[in-house]
């Protein structure tokens, strides 16, 4: 079944790796001309799914800027927005967090999806449509013991999605989130694996999510058989979340 997305546009932020990157190579093979953006770029030279890259950091109001301008000029108009760049932080009780460490995830998981979106929306409002979707996590709606600053921030996602959507209303511009379960990513590298361990425990399909799951809900919600959902969390969880 064609998804109908072939000659859309799209930003993919954290693009060249992980869940990024899997988004990005199955919009490709949708016929939809993708924009990524990282923090590293050049990882991500060498990948078809790419019609244009930009070293962006979106905690960065000025580099965001600049992406989004480089971004525009390559692809004409920018149809879709995902705004996926995120950082796992240190996997430890929060008394013992340090300032710096916590506003860390914050500045790249939340911060960054307000700056994405927030650079796209004039263009998107002016034309009167588009698609926006932020990579939350199921931590932003049950909590995970050892990531508060993640959840706080996933969270804070989920959030601010719902009152963007809304503030966009009536048009055809929509804002969803994804909310997968730890998923097969780099990130697995920065936990402990008595974590990770902790995490899978909690699937009741006993596994983890994969990177092209999340990249098949994206597409979905990025195509115009999504066209009548705004405000809501997609969870990729087997069948973990609650709610």
């Amino acid at each position: 079944m064609s998804l109908g997305l072939t000659g859309k546009t799209a930003i993919v932020t954290g693009a060249v790796r992980g869940i990024g990157l899997a988004i990005s190579q199955r919009f490709s093979e949708l016929g939809v001309v993708v924009s990524g953006w990282d923090i590293e770029s050049a990882a991500g030279q060498c990948d078809p799914a790419f019609a244009h890259l930009a070293d962006v950091d979106v905690t960065n109001e000025a580099s965001v800027a600049a992406g989004f301008n480089a971004s525009l000029e390559a692809l004409g108009n920018v149809d879709i927005l995902v705004a996926n760049a995120g950082i796992n932080g240190p996997t430890k009780p929060a008394w013992d967090y340090a300032l710096d460490e916590w506003q860390a995830v914050l500045d790249v998981d939340l911060t960054g999806v307000f700056l994405s979106a927030r650079v796209v929306l004039p263009h998107m409002r002016d034309r009167g449509a588009g698609r926006i979707i932020a990579i939350s996590s199921v931590a932003g709606k049950e909590g995970n013991p050892g990531a508060c600053a993640y959840g706080a921030a996933k969270s804070g996602v989920i959030g601010y999605v719902k009152g963007l959507a809304r503030e966009l209303l009536p048009s055809d511009i929509t804002v969803n989130c994804v909310a997968p379960v730890m998923t097969e990513t780099d990130l697995l590298r920065e936990m402990s694996p008595d974590y990770i361990a902790d995490k899978r425990g909690r699937i009741p399909m006993d596994r983890f999510c994969t990177p092209r799951e999340v990249a098949d809900m994206t597409a979905w919600i990025a195509s115009p058989l999504c066209s009548f959902t705004t405000g809501q969390v997609f969870d990729v969880t087997g069948g973990r979340a609650t709610y």
